[in-house]
């Protein structure tokens, strides 16, 4: 029996098996259990040429640190090679990669025309002795050869775990730079591994909680450019923006798109009260979904659209509730001793990651729609701000370090509570927001 041996995943063991005299396919199966990562080899790909060499080796060092990043897989290192892969089309030596107790490799060839770079590969099942899978090819520029190396990972990722992967994805955040008293912040969206920074947004005003439209073509933010904050919206391709409309002696805050992408969820305080409301973005109109005599913010959509979490403080501290996208009475779902915030449903509809304060520490945590299960899967000085990876299974947030030095920088972290893992940013960084897989 092959035995496959993988990572904690949301508390249970990630557990595989192949008998090799049924040949049946590497698969891991996601369900309960964990014990370490899947061992993998991935050699340098193939060139066709002199000018494809470079990036034959980049693109299998991204692909490699994608699978590893995650905590599902374990790379086999190079020395360890009984075998080279020098041609894409030639027999794999099996008995060579199971030797070094491989069970999964990964081969791969790039050839370039001009500006035009192609990558091919395919995912074998070191046991069986057979392809997982057909091999794929994608194409495009050789700017955009990173991206290629992500598209290679997710579909290794999913062609193993049976889930969807979430390398070929981007993430808005706030750069911040300066002492923590003068703080500059900035709108900025990266690579999910923090490569190919962009920054959307000059330093003027202040910026907070950027979120991605689901096509990830747009993102919403609040800015306090004219002294009081105001919800933007910007084309990420173009750098275009605008002010969304509101009233005077308004305050709008914390925006969310809905899944469809044609309507925004807001705060908004007017008379010393703040509720939640809903804008349609073509037309300007908006509706109020709350009247409580408290402060209702930090709202956001469940996957299919029907529903709302959100924080309120009606009990007399921060707690999260849910209830109807149009309104109406509302649920509480949180009852853990602490405070309450920022909710987030889950890509997958099965879970709703949060802020939780108590007992001096803070938290970012997971429960179930109806507030059981809840699970704490981080504590510091500071966390907040969880935002999920297109698949459900990892949750970026802020961690701020404390005393008059503090930095705020991004952090991930999987569902299990296991593989914490700090984000690469040129600066500091909070308020993470995740995009879909890109089209």
């Amino acid at each position: 029996m092959m035995r496959i041996l993988t990572s904690l995943v949301l508390g249970a063991a990630l557990l595989a098996g192949a008998a090799q005299a049924q040949n049946q396919p590497l698969r891991i199966t996601i369900d309960e259990g964990i014990i370490e990562p899947l061992p993998y080899a991935a050699p340098n790909f193939v060139p066709d040429s002199p000018a494809a060499a470079e990036y034959a080796a980049e693109i299998a060092r991204v692909l490699a640190d994608d699978l590893t990043g995650s905590g599902l897989f374990r790379e086999i290192p190079s020395t360890a090679y009984i075998s080279q892969v020098t041609s894409f089309d030639a027999p794999v030596q099996f008995a060579d990669w199971k030797a070094i107790n491989a069970q999964a490799l990964i081969t791969g060839a790039v050839s370039v025309s001009g500006n035009r770079l192609t990558v091919r590969f395919r995912l074998w099942d070191v046991f069986a002795g057979a392809e997982l899978g057909s091999g794929l090819q994608f194409a495009g520029t050789t700017d955009g050869w990173r991206r290629m190396a992500h598209k290679v990972a997710d579909a290794v990722y999913s062609r193993i775990t049976g889930e969807g992967g979430y390398f070929d994805s981007r993430v808005a955040f706030v750069s911040e730079s300066g002492p923590k008293d003068q703080r500059r912040k900035r709108l900025a969206i990266m690579d999910y591994d923090g490569a190919n920074v962009q920054y959307l947004t000059d330093s003027s005003s202040i910026v907070l909680a950027p979120r991605f439209s689901p096509s990830g073509d747009r993102v919403l933010y609040t800015s306090y450019q004219g002294g009081f904050p105001r919800i933007h919206i910007l084309d990420v391709g173009q750098v275009q923006q605008r002010v969304l409309q509101s009233q005077d002696g308004t305050m709008s805050f914390a925006p969310r798109f809905s899944p469809d992408g044609q309507t925004v969820l807001f705060s908004l305080a007017q008379g010393g009260n703040t509720d939640l409301y809903a804008m349609n973005i073509a037309s300007g109109q908006s509706t109020r979904l709350t009247s409580a005599p408290s402060i209702e913010t930090a709202p956001s959509y469940s996957p299919d659209g029907s529903r709302i979490v959100f924080e309120s403080d009606r009990s007399g501290t921060p707690q999260l509730y849910v209830m109807s996208a149009s309104g109406g009475e509302a649920t509480r779902i949180s009852f853990g001793q602490g405070r309450y915030g920022t909710p987030v449903w889950s890509p997958r509809g099965d879970l709703i990651a949060f802020t939780k304060q108590s007992k001096g520490r803070f938290h970012i945590g997971v429960m179930r729609t109806d507030g059981s299960e809840e699970r704490l899967l981080t504590a510091s000085f500071l966390d907040e701000g969880p935002t999920w990876s297109p698949n459900g299974r990892v949750i970026m947030f802020t961690r701020e370090t404390q005393g008059a030095s503090g930095r705020a920088a991004l952090y991930s972290v999987d569902i299990s509570g296991r593989n914490l893992r700090p984000v690469r940013t040129p600066d500091g960084g909070s308020d993470p927001s995740w995009s879909p897989l890109q089209k």
